[in-house]
């Protein structure tokens, strides 16, 4: 039976008896051992923890496998299952199934990805609304989601109501980015991808949504390119866009030059790292579950990160096979890849992913059951209820599954292979080969045994190019598969393992070790006659710097005798990285053609996609970025992203300015308040309280803010999908000044509540006045942000309405812009920048939002 809520009788762990225990279990690794704590061990919503280490989650994930395999043949035990996946070192389930495999205090999702969109009916009002809250009941399931905008009609084209014509694309992709800012997930903020054909019409304006300073901030955006674009570009050829897309009888068309096009399309990811690419022929092409499209299953567009294409309300959970571990006598002239282990693991790693769809059955019919028993309407419940009736159907009826691997540069490492090499790209073909193989035969072996996804047709697949890969490499699997049929309708992908990789403590996904070794610093007591001081800071603190090793790093510093305690000199690290198997092959070092190629070459054997990103010097030129990106589709890439190094520091004041925006200037405002001022609104909740903030804005940028709480009896009572209106400066009968807001209701009307200033307890609003005071005489923004987390404040409301506010304001921080007063948790660099309102480390690559 499904795992009941706890009782009272459980144990529970405090914050640090938890942190304590993982830091031992990490061997020290702190990093580890928070994120364990805070993301993935398990807890109700008071606070309470019941793990205090990952073995304690290990064992709850095995016993809801063993739980399922009950139900079929020849099940896997409970320990089976536990010893695969315990420490992290074989099998790794991602995300969404460690956090919910289980758990009983959450009712949520167990799927990583989703891909909604709508039929003939989308580009109606109600059907774009319709997306944006089935969008936001995803992500408070923990949920990242994608979505395509093709179906949208072209700014200006005619439409039957009050507008006469219609906006475009670019204002829903702001209603969609705004939404998904609103949503918390337990510490996250939610996921989106949106997407647009190349041959629609408003493409281009697509293409430079995110161009301007704090726009479309909350989703990343891709472009699904056909060829016959591509050879357009190739050729200097024109090329016609159409609406609807590919129509052959269409409403609009527009000849356009595609090399002008294509320019712009490399100039913006060059300066920004977005648009993200598809390559959406080969994704179709290549794509299994397009062999059922006329079946409902229709690649539309990809999860956040790209990895996983996906037709409307189909999604995906995903696990990971940790690389590393399969290399026995690691970082020796004896190290050899255990072949044998890796297949028989495949097995192990394919059945667990088949429970987990029957634990995502079961997590579905209990959201169903809540909804059921919300006090709402059935009306108000429609669309939430239809959401996840259609998810249980593609989940039952297509069973879809994402195998994919993490440690790839650290497994070439302890081989003694270069990464990026011709070498190194030559063995990764042959793992990735052997596991779609394996993965698949699995896959048919369970069908034998289970039965195969309910609308499996060999006819249908035959002449699929990916298919016959597998038939060519293995004829008796293919023969099998005829017979049998197979229990999952697509199997593999790439994904970012992001913070699994931390617990893994190896390099993340496909991509290359970021760093072998950087420095960090603790703060010390100068007085201490055993303390070293190595830095002083700006106010005074002493610092003491000690050298941080990657882990597999250190394993060969170890293997090779050499001491990992000592107090190397810059010089001296830099020869032991010259020695290691690390040297030339970090994120930054590898040949960027060669990375692609190999990118192109392991596509072959991933049915889904791969989600890499090839990282540029600061000095790469916009033409290497086009070779790219050409490589890439002549390479068989279903997708790319290019990051230049510091590429995201100047982003464009206006499209029709073409101006770069410094970090350093001042913002020139009218000296004198006007009467109307654009603003929006933005909800945010610290400890339990709910607060809202009316930011009024010029050019976009934020010239005052107005705060407090929200839905309280001392605070301003406002519609959730409110989010922008206008604040009007009006006069009170004694005349003194009165500051208004005006928002449109869904029926036209226009309301008004009036004197925010007098809406809010007046402490808050003395402070708020200070804030705008330095935002309208033109203090950065990161500098006011500054100032805010730097106000001494004693209550603990106060301090709520100090971190509340900093966030808010963060939303209109420049991605690339540096961080000030501020270290990285993780290795105490100060070289932090801001990328869509979270600190990222440059030094470490960590990232923290809040």
């Amino acid at each position: 039976m499904p795992v009941k809520a706890a009782d009272s009788a459980l144990k529970t762990y405090t914050q640090e008896e938890a942190f304590e225990a993982s830091v031992k279990y990490f061997k020290g690794d702190d990093l580890a051992a928070r994120v364990w704590v805070n993301k993935y061990a398990l807890k109700d919503s008071a606070g309470n923890i019941y793990e205090k280490n990952p073995n304690e989650m290990h064992r709850r994930i095995a016993k809801e496998i063993a739980r399922i395999e009950q139900r079929y043949t020849n099940p896997l035990s409970e320990e089976e299952v536990f010893n695969a996946i315990k420490d992290f070192k074989y099998i790794v389930p991602q995300g969404s199934p460690m956090a919910g495999i289980g758990n009983p205090y959450q009712i949520g999702s167990l799927s990583n990805c989703f891909v909604i969109g709508n039929k003939g009916e989308s580009d109606s009002y109600g059907g774009i609304m319709k997306i944006d809250q089935e969008q936001v009941q995803l992500m408070k399931r923990r949920g990242g989601v994608g979505h395509d905008l093709s179906h949208i009609r072209p700014k200006g084209s005619p439409v039957k109501n009050s507008a006469l014509t219609s906006t475009g694309i670019v204002p829903f992709m702001e209603r969609y980015s705004n939404s998904t800012r609103e949503v918390a997930q337990d510490g996250r903020r939610g996921a989106l991808m949106l997407s647009v054909s190349i041959n629609h019409p408003d493409s281009e304006d697509f293409i430079d949504a995110k161009m301007e300073q704090g726009k479309v901030t909350g989703a990343n955006v891709s472009v699904r390119m056909d060829d016959a674009f591509m050879k357009a570009v190739q050729n200097g050829e024109k090329y016609t866009q159409k609406y609807p897309i590919f129509s052959e009888n269409p409403k609009n068309t527009n000849e356009i030059e595609a090399g002008k096009l294509w320019k712009k399309i490399v100039h913006n990811a060059w300066k920004s790292a977005e648009p993200g690419i598809l390559f959406w022929d080969t994704i179709i092409n290549e794509s299994v579950p397009d062999c059922y499209a006329d079946l409902g299953y229709k690649t539309v567009s990809t999860n956040p990160c790209g990895e996983i294409p996906l037709c409307p309300y189909d999604s995906c959970r995903l696990l990971a096979i940790n690389l590393f571990s399969y290399v026995e006598n690691p970082f020796t002239d004896k190290a050899e890849f255990n072949y044998e282990l890796f297949k028989k693991n495949i097995i192990i790693a394919q059945k667990i992913m088949d429970d987990i769809i029957d634990l995502e059955l079961e997590k579905v019919d209990a959201i169903l059951a809540k909804i059921d028993a919300d006090p709402q309407t059935d009306e108000v419940k429609a669309v939430e209820r239809n959401l996840w009736s259609n998810i249980k159907h593609k989940a039952e009826e297509g069973r879809r599954t994402g195998i994919g691997i993490t440690a790839e540069g650290d497994m070439l490492a302890a081989l003694g292979i270069q990464y990026g090499s011709q070498e190194g790209n030559d063995f990764s073909v042959e793992i990735h080969k052997m596991l779609a193989i394996e993965t698949y035969r699995a896959s048919v072996y369970a069908a034998k045994e289970r039965g195969a996804f309910k609308i499996f047709d060999s006819e249908r697949e035959k002449e699929n190019p990916f298919i016959l890969r597998l038939k060519e490499a293995d004829e008796k699997l293919y023969y099998d598969m005829l017979e049998y049929g197979r229990r999952n309708i697509a199997l593999l992908t790439i994904a970012p393992t992001g913070t699994t990789s931390l617990m893994t403590q190896t390099s993340s996904g496909i991509e290359p070790v970021f760093l072998p070794v950087y420095k960090r610093r603790r703060k010390v007591n100068p007085n201490d006659k055993n303390s070293r001081v190595d830095f002083v800071d700006e106010v005074g603190d002493s610092w003491e710097e000690y050298v941080v090793f990657h882990h597999r790093f250190k394993q060969w510093m170890e293997i090779n005798g050499i001491a990992t305690d000592k107090n190397y000199t810059q010089q001296e690290l830099n020869k032991i990285v010259e020695k290691s198997p690390y040297y030339k092959a970090t994120s930054n070092d590898v040949d960027w053609l060669s990375k692609v190629r190999m990118q192109g070459a392991v596509q072959k054997w991933v049915d889904h996609s791969i989600s890499v990103t090839i990282n540029l010097p600061n000095d790469a030129t916009e033409d290497l970025v086009g070779k790219l990106y050409l490589e890439a589709w002549q390479a068989g890439c279903k997708g790319v992203t290019v990051y230049r190094d510091g590429s995201r520091s100047g982003v464009l004041i206006s499209n029709d300015e073409k101006k770069e925006e410094s970090k350093d200037t001042l913002t020139t405002f009218p000296t004198k308040r006007p009467e109307v001022l654009k603003a929006d609104v933005v909800r945010f909740q610290n400890s339990k309280d709910k607060w809202i903030a009316f930011i009024g804005l010029i050019d976009d940028k934020p010239y005052e803010i107005f705060t407090g709480f929200a839905d309280d009896e001392d605070g301003i009572l406002i519609p959730r999908w409110v989010g922008e209106g206008l604040i009007i400066k009006n006069r009170n009968q004694d005349g003194t000044s009165r500051y208004d807001f005006q928002y449109e209701n869904k029926r036209g009307y226009k309301t008004t509540i009036e004197g925010l200033s007098h809406k809010f307890n007046p402490e808050f609003w003395n402070y708020a006045k200070l804030i705008s005071s330095t935002l309208r005489h033109g203090m950065p923004i990161v500098k006011a942000v500054d100032l805010i987390n730097s106000l001494q404040l004693d209550t603990e409301s106060i301090n709520t309405w100090k971190n509340g506010v900093a966030r808010a304001l963060k939303r209109y921080v420049a991605d690339g812009t540096e961080a000030t007063k501020q270290k990285c948790e993780n290795c105490n660099s100060t070289s932090l920048i801001y990328q869509e309102g979270c600190l990222t480390c440059k030094d470490c690559g960590s990232s923290k939002c809040g």
